[in-house]
């Protein structure tokens, strides 16, 4: 499950929407809706996105935090470290071959890492 499907589920859940309902209502069809929770389907496009946002009548920053969590929800990610140095290139590839096994304290400190290391790198780079 990828976080924006894990999001979605929620919403539907707080809601108490089946499935099916809740892809009709957006436009799309359950099998489709149900493989974007799952992760079997890539990142969700802009006008999804937007639809499931005026659907839940979600707004500012919780608008905000669904548009993130979509943008980080691509199941199969690639990493181009090329031009990088070595050690990026390492961290990229250790971190594939380890990730599927990972316990989730060990996630979450990763993530921590991680955030701290977003705050500190201009968007972009």
């Amino acid at each position: 499950m990828t976080p924006f499907g894990a999001r979605l589920r929620k919403l539907r859940a707080e809601r108490g929407m089946t499935l099916r309902a809740m892809a009709a209502a957006i436009g799309v069809s359950p099998a489709y809706l149900s493989a974007l929770e799952h992760g079997k389907r890539g990142r969700p496009g802009w006008h999804l996105i937007q639809r499931v946002i005026t659907h839940f009548n979600i707004i500012w920053d919780d608008a905000e935090e669904v548009v993130r969590l979509a943008r980080i929800s691509h199941p199969k990610v690639t990493i181009d470290t090329a031009g990088l140095d070595p050690e990026a290139t390492e961290i990229a590839n250790r971190l594939a071959d380890v990730v599927a096994s990972l316990d989730a304290p060990t996630r979450s400190e990763i993530l921590k890492l991680l955030a701290v290391a977003e705050r500190k790198t201009p968007r972009g780079r």
